[in-house]
């Protein structure tokens, strides 16, 4: 692959004393698939070798959580959701989003048709699979906005659910998480046929967080040299987004290059890059100050138990951006 043969040239002018590219160490979020496709295609395509860059790409997976790698100094900037980063953040680690590849949230409830719900009204006394680790989050501030318990009795029973759906298929739950772009197919290859579901989307639900941010610990914006470079990083990464949205099926080949597990399959991969480009559409990797507000008043709003509860400050800065698109 490209990196294999940039790793060799770089080394070669390492060795000559000729020239150094910088260093810089992503975290994702979860494992090589094409939610990240923009980054692996960048890698691959050498958008960030043309940005004198070396790039090393690192998984995630659901034993890592990039804001404990970041914040042990394992990489230099991290894919995370934003209620985590903010949530992190007033816990005492200062995360910033310097980017927001994302415009659009891809997070779902998926419920069967059988169990009889047709409205959030009806969660009441049901059993949710939700997703923890940081993932929780929207979905605590949308049933606190709904002013629905999530300790069971008159409320929901909350299932914390693995990275899977099988407490949908094994009935063990009424309704799960869901990423429009990956679990909800994988309940469609399990058998279900769209019909037989019913699915709430957190944008139509008005809820919706920001996901899959680019985020830096703040010291590191105080060097100018660590700016330039996260700078090249941005402009490079959304270079590697535009291609992924213009060429999606072969923004999923390189995905799969890359997936040393053997886990994926081409099938999944292009219809995940697929549904993953209506979600980067429209962003050019400039946070929207509207969408940062809307995140923030939803981790705020709807009861005694936020998210968040104090308004941040400097959780987000555009100064990365606005050099990267310069």
């Amino acid at each position: 692959m490209r990196n294999a043969m940039t790793g060799a040239i770089a080394a070669s002018f390492l060795a000559s004393g000729a020239w150094a590219a910088d260093d810089v160490t992503l975290q994702l979020k979860w494992v090589t698939q094409a939610q990240f496709a923009g980054y692996y295609v960048a890698l691959e395509n050498g958008f960030y070798e043309e940005a004198d860059l070396n790039v090393t790409i690192k998984p995630g997976g659901p034993d890592i959580a990039p804001p404990q790698v970041i914040a042990g100094g394992g990489a230099d900037v991290i894919v995370e959701w934003m209620p985590a980063a903010l949530a992190a953040r007033e816990a005492g680690l200062p995360l910033v989003n310097i980017a927001q590849p994302f415009k659009s949230s891809g997070m779902m409830l998926t419920c069967l048709k059988e169990t009889g719900i047709e409205s959030p009204e009806d969660f009441p006394g049901r059993t949710l699979g939700v997703w923890f680790f940081g993932n929780e989050y929207p979905f605590l501030s949308w049933m606190s906005s709904l002013g629905i318990s999530t300790e069971g009795g008159n409320g929901v029973t909350v299932l914390k659910q693995g990275f899977n759906v099988d407490p949908l298929l094994q009935k063990q739950a009424d309704c799960i998480s869901t990423m429009t772009y990956n679990e909800y197919w994988q309940v469609i290859d399990a058998g279900i046929t769209e019909d037989q579901l019913i699915t709430f989307k957190y944008e139509d639900q008005g809820v919706a967080t920001l996901e899959d941010g680019l985020y830096v610990l703040e010291d590191s914006l105080e060097d100018p040299a660590f700016v330039d470079k996260m700078a090249r990083f941005v402009a490079a990464s959304m270079r590697g987004w535009k291609y992924a949205e213009e060429n999606p099926d072969e923004a999923a080949m390189i995905v799969l290059d890359y997936d040393d597990t053997g886990a994926q399959t081409e099938s999944h991969q292009k219809r995940m890059m697929g549904e993953v480009a209506k979600l980067t559409a429209g962003s050019n990797g400039a946070l929207d100050p509207a969408d940062y507000a809307r995140t923030v008043a939803t981790l705020m709003g709807g009861g005694s138990d936020p998210v968040i509860t104090a308004e941040p400050e400097g959780a987000w800065t555009s100064v990365i951006t606005d050099q990267a698109l310069n």
